[in-house]
């Protein structure tokens, strides 16, 4: 199968890190590349979620309760007490 090259701009730091952890895996940064590109073309778009980071209403009202000492539990200094309480919690 004939190849092409392809150029892209990548910030260095990033660089380094991708590097870095394509050499972990075993990988050079060209084959984890066509990875993502044979993934890409096998699922017919980007093969994981692109979100902006924002939460869910269940977590941002976890995040509020916790702020404001609402229906909190604890403090537990065992894990027996904590799996107690959540397994004998009556909601």
């Amino acid at each position: 199968m004939a190849q092409t090259n392809i150029n892209i701009r990548i910030d260095d730091k990033l660089k380094q890190q991708f590097d870095a952890l394509c050499s972990e895996l075993g990988l050079t940064m060209t084959a984890a590349f066509n990875i993502f590109a044979k993934a890409v073309v096998r699922q017919n778009g980007i093969p994981f979620e692109i979100t902006l980071n924002t939460q869910n209403r269940e977590t941002i009202n976890a995040i509020n309760d916790s702020e404001n000492n609402k229906d909190l539990k604890g403090p537990f200094y065992s894990v027996d007490t904590l799996m107690d309480s959540l397994l004998n919690d009556e909601e």
